[in-house]
């Protein structure tokens, strides 16, 4: 099966039985979820928010995992606020149409408050050695100090801390492979 073929198939079924779909992608840092969320989204017309946006810092993933419930996919004046990371602060808020279908992606995003909130659960997986190498090979400044810094692995303390609480691999309704 081609990637376009699955992509297809991912819209159909974050599209069955919904008016508005609502997609979230989990996986580990540098599995793929961005590239599979970027692709998603236009098939879906819908809006998309990329965790790496959201996360207040480097200790931050729990707290934007609380931010996809509370913020995000509430009912009433949804959105969020996005982080700079070069001030090290909160900065603008982006608000969010409840009306159109919507793709959140990042660690973090698939828990057990969210998922039943989620038309289309994806976990991607990816082997730790490929990870780490496509975290080196993004174009993305910093990026690849980050792959060989302690940050990678205070990161991966809290990849696994949310795996741990929420096994999103199991809450998911569809398994990638990155």
């Amino acid at each position: 099966m081609s990637s376009s073929t699955s992509l297809a198939l991912l819209a159909s079924r974050a599209r069955a039985g919904s008016a508005r779909p609502v997609v979230l992608i989990d996986g580990r840092s540098g599995s793929g979820k961005t590239t599979l969320g970027r692709a998603l989204a236009p098939l879906l017309d819908a809006q998309l928010v990329e965790l790496d946006d959201v996360y207040p810092g480097w200790h931050g993933l729990a707290r934007a995992s609380e931010a996809v419930v509370r913020d995000m996919l509430r009912a009433a004046e949804p959105g969020h606020r996005r982080w700079d990371w070069d001030a090290g602060e909160p900065s603008t808020w982006r608000s969010l149409d409840p009306r159109r279908p919507l793709v959140i992606e990042g660690a973090g995003a698939l828990t057990r408050a969210s998922a039943p909130l989620a038309t289309l659960r994806v976990w991607v997986e990816l082997d730790d050695e490929s990870r780490r190498s496509r975290v080196r090979e993004r174009s993305v400044v910093d990026a690849a100090d980050y792959a060989d810094s302690a940050w990678w692995d205070v990161w991966a303390a809290q990849e696994g801390a949310h795996r741990m609480a929420n096994d999103p691999r199991r809450l998911a309704d569809v398994v990638v492979e990155g």
